[in-house]
């Protein structure tokens, strides 16, 4: 058992923001390893995060199981597979320090691309196979290192512009494949311990109360500053693990 109370604040915070993400505002989710890994390293944090999304994916599958996109699943899920195959490679080679960098440079430069992302590009995007596979493989390796897989597989979906329900649930089938996938390379890497299990188990409840937060909160504040705010602690996070990654 993790004993640290600042892990515990750090944890609670992070899945109940994960379940808001599920619950209406996509990419938040984003937040959880890096708060989490303020305090223990990135991908334990990463590890005891897996069952809870694992958890709040398969129950999203039933709401979207018939509206989804087969042509972008076809193209993006081999290659976040890819993207997966080069995480596990990456993080089994590697100290707690180099993760925390990196984890802190995705956190950083994601908040920083969701606030100041260009404008008027998506005719570059717009069924474009090659870089549909590119946001792929980015999407399973970020997914794999720090459950970051959202914006990358964000710009490459949303410019397709998709019907509302279509792209909710091609994301959610997405994610679901790819943290499925996950478990193998997680479980080789020691991430599935009994102390990380318990963990999870103690945190899966909390799950659901983030989601009804999420659809609570979707029609009754400013979305536009609370993604701000949101944001803007992400890049905060991500700066303190650069930090500490480098010092």
């Amino acid at each position: 058992m993790i004993e640290n109370p600042l892990f515990w604040a750090t944890a609670v915070i992070s899945v109940i923001i994960t379940g808001i993400s599920k619950g209406g505002f996509g990419g938040l989710a984003l937040l959880a390893v890096p708060l989490m890994a303020l305090t223990i390293s990135p991908l334990q944090a990463a590890g005891i995060m897996l069952p809870i999304l694992i958890v709040m994916d398969w129950v999203s599958l039933w709401a979207y199981r018939k509206t989804w996109d087969k042509n972008i699943l076809m193209l993006m899920v081999p290659a976040g597979i890819v993207g997966i195959v080069l995480g596990a490679a990456f993080a089994g080679k590697v100290d707690d320090h180099f993760v925390r960098i990196c984890v802190g440079l995705i956190a950083v430069s994601f908040s920083v691309y969701a606030v100041f992302k260009p404008k008027g590009r998506k005719n570059r995007v717009k069924g474009n196979p090659g870089v549909g596979g590119l946001a792929g493989i980015v999407a399973g390796f970020t997914s794999f290192i720090a459950h970051a897989g959202g914006p990358p597989f964000q710009a490459y979906t949303i410019p397709q512009e998709l019907e509302k329900k279509v792209y909710a649930g091609t994301s959610v089938i997405f994610f679901a494949i790819i943290n499925f996938v996950k478990l193998v390379p997680y479980a080789m890497l020691g991430q599935f311990d009994k102390t990380n299990l318990t963990t999870s188990l103690i945190l899966i409840p909390l799950a659901p109360i983030g989601v009804l937060i999420g659809v609570g909160l979707l029609n009754r504040i400013n979305q536009a500053l609370f993604y701000r705010i949101l944001y803007g602690l992400i890049f905060t996070v991500g700066v303190k693990l650069l930090w500490d990654g480098l010092v």
